[in-house]
């Protein structure tokens, strides 16, 4: 009993449950929260990028040859591409299937709340959203300053105080962890007591299509990735329920981010493929968000009676192809590619996102979670691929059942 109460992943789940009873009979009280999840999402940001910093520097430092860095780097983003691509498909092929837009009705725009994505697509582009992403920028950063301790014949004094500052960034954040149950009660509580559960019903199809297509994209396509190199997907996912529970509170897949790296290092993935293809995934790599944003756009079309053409189509997804790449892991950006690919495409309204303003947010968790395992698969792969993967770490890790982070008293 004591280690079912110490354990953070029950706090976790009875964060979640008392913020949808607060949200759904408290409403008012409910919105009120809101500030338990954005500061806890705040403060695990302040950890992402130095986290990526540390990891990338000591990974590529470490790594020997600039030409593996190459080979890695260019194997992860025909990774994202293959895999981004085929979650775009899959999206289109099942809305396409299931009509979830047919005998919706329309309802009444609302311009004050469609013109802020609209002014948002009008200023998307690739250069802006390297501007504009600072995870990016410290990924580049990162990984130049890698390659100058790589051939800096006196980088050792430096790797030493970067050990240093990493395994003190990683305790900080162990105890930043154990205020995630206040963070996933206030995320919860509040969406449901801004939106109400009662804001579902007119839409409840398309939830369900999209929940159950990312659901099979992760056993089927995610699952057969992680077989390829015998490794169950379930397993995978008991390992990190924690943070796909605080994921899940937060709608935002940044809360557990730093934690996913570290999980991924104690299952035996090199520091250095971790420290690449983890940021890296974070804006390039999101399956959930790719298959929403194409779901999304031929529920609009289905709901304003829009026969789409097979060049039309094609048209849509090529686009989508190079916007979702723009979409990082926040809340609310995946709009703002949706508003700028409604806006390339001109063929189905902007203002048709006022029907996914209420649900989007209730949908938001199942981008996240997707977007966030998937990038967790992507790492297992490409350490397999390059064989910087210790399958002994994963059996130990597979079976351990505390974790570092769980061991202070809550």
């Amino acid at each position: 009993m004591k280690k079912v109460f110490t354990n953070l992943t029950t706090w976790v789940l009875i964060a979640i449950f008392l913020g949808a009873l607060i949200g759904h009979f408290l409403p008012e009280t409910a919105v009120q929260l809101q500030p338990l999840g954005t500061y806890f999402i705040n403060v695990v940001k302040v950890f992402i990028n130095p986290i990526i910093f540390l990891t990338i520097s000591l990974g590529i430092s470490g790594m020997g040859s600039l030409k593996k860095v190459g080979r890695v780097g260019g194997k992860a983003l025909l990774y994202f591409e293959i895999v981004t691509t085929l979650a775009l498909l899959i999206g289109v092929v099942v809305t396409w299937i299931l009509q979830p837009g047919n005998g919706v009705e329309t309802i009444s725009s609302r311009p004050e709340e469609i013109s802020k994505y609209a002014t948002g697509a009008e200023t998307f582009g690739l250069w802006n959203f390297i501007k504009s992403n600072l995870t990016i920028q410290v990924l580049l950063f990162s990984i130049l300053f890698g390659t100058f301790l790589n051939k800096y014949k006196h980088s050792d004094r430096i790797k030493k105080y970067l050990s240093f500052a990493s395994k003190y960034v990683f305790k900080a954040l162990h105890l930043v962890m154990l205020f995630a149950p206040l963070g996933a009660l206030g995320g919860i509580a509040y969406t449901i007591g801004k939106f109400g559960i009662t804001t579902m019903i007119p839409l409840a199809k398309l939830m369900i299509t999209v929940y159950v297509t990312m659901a099979l994209f992760i056993f089927i396509v995610l699952g057969a990735i992680l077989k390829y190199h015998k490794i169950s997907i379930l397993k995978f996912l008991n390992y990190i329920k924690e943070e796909l529970l605080i994921v899940l509170g937060t709608s935002s897949s940044e809360s557990a981010l730093p934690s996913l790296m570290e999980k991924l290092e104690k299952m035996g993935c090199s520091k250095s493929v971790v420290g690449l293809v983890v940021p890296a995934g974070y804006s390039f790599n999101l399956d959930g968000t790719t298959i929403y944003l194409s779901m999304a756009i031929l529920f609009l079309a289905q709901v304003y009676n829009i026969d789409l053409s097979w060049t039309q189509m094609g048209t849509i997804i090529g686009v989508l192809m190079i916007t979702s790449k723009g979409a990082a892991g926040v809340t609310g950006s995946g709009f703002i590619v949706l508003a700028s690919t409604l806006s390339a495409v001109k063929v189905i309204p902007i203002e048709g996102l006022a029907l996914l303003l209420g649900v989007d947010r209730f949908m938001s968790e199942a981008r996240s979670i997707t977007n966030f395992i998937g990038n967790g698969v992507a790492t297992i792969f490409l350490a397999n691929n390059e064989n910087e993967f210790e399958r002994l770490k994963m059996e130990i890790a597979f079976t351990k059942e505390v974790y570092e982070y769980e061991k202070h008293e809550i």
